[in-house]
């Protein structure tokens, strides 16, 4: 054996001598524990297989929130686009109502006018509509329908 040991720094230094037996035995007890620390920390290092699998869980982990997080965002947007979308409804149903009454109206005094300006055969035909609305209403509907199918048949014809 030798009295000299290697230092931090990579040096020698002279090694501390034990003043008796039972300093000897404290030494080794300190050194042996060293020892065993370096060890567990090599084995460690050198377990690849094992920090393997213990990256590969954190990997999983981290996949399985993000997976929970992704969900949970879809279905956020997916209720924000279903929350618009029935108010965009509500807002046409409004306006579509609205335009409803306002042909009736129209209807109506143009069928009043109507009344008061054309032939006897004309006016049944008249009556029938003021005191029926509704089928006037629809066959309007029904025949805007019609044009603008048309519309939109000559302006896809063209492009």
């Amino acid at each position: 054996m030798t009295d000299r040991t290697q230092g931090a720094g990579g040096g020698s230094t002279p090694a501390a001598g034990a003043k008796g037996p039972d300093e000897l035995r404290q030494q080794i007890e300190e050194t042996r524990s060293q020892l065993g620390d370096t060890v567990e920390e090599l084995a460690a290092k050198a377990d690849v297989k094992g920090r393997a699998k213990a990256r590969a869980a954190d990997l999983r982990d981290k996949a399985g929130a993000m997976t929970v997080h992704l969900r949970s965002t879809a279905s956020r947007a997916g209720h924000r686009v279903q929350e618009k979308a029935s108010h965009a409804g509500h807002r046409v149903q409004e306006r579509a109502s609205h335009v409803g009454h306002a042909a009736q109206e129209r209807a109506a005094e143009t069928g009043h006018a109507a009344g008061q300006t054309v032939p006897r055969r004309m006016r049944a035909a008249v009556e029938a509509c003021r005191r029926n609305p509704r089928p006037v209403m629809i066959a309007g509907a029904v025949g805007a329908a019609v044009v603008t199918a048309g519309v939109l048949a000559r302006r896809h014809g063209r492009h």
